[in-house]
């Protein structure tokens, strides 16, 4: 075969390729964008361990013998750790790690 004769037939099939993906490419149909639905803004609900949080933290170290802020810790913790809230150990009680 001539090369002008491949040259020809591979312009050929180029331009066939093209025209077939521009015809695609237009066949498409665009979605029109739709209008951004807003969510009403959540108010999260007030915490009151949270706002028991920010008390004992504003109280410094008088709040290390402040009865309300261990309460607030000791459920702090057991929040964090997934443990369900029982009732606090009482003063004869072992802690934890503490064989009997």
């Amino acid at each position: 075969m001539d090369s002008r004769l491949l040259a020809r037939i591979a312009a050929i099939v180029f331009a066939a390729v093209a025209l077939t993906a521009t015809a695609i490419e237009m066949a498409r149909q665009e979605k029109a964008p739709q209008p951004a639905a807003f969510a009403p803004a959540v108010e999260p609900s007030v915490d009151p361990l949270r706002a028991g949080q920010r008390r004992c933290q504003h109280m410094g170290e008088a709040a290390a013998s402040n009865t309300g802020c261990l309460a607030v810790w000791a459920e702090t913790r057991d929040r964090f750790l997934g443990r369900a809230a029982g009732p606090a150990p009482g003063p004869g009680a072992p802690h934890q790690g503490e064989a009997r």
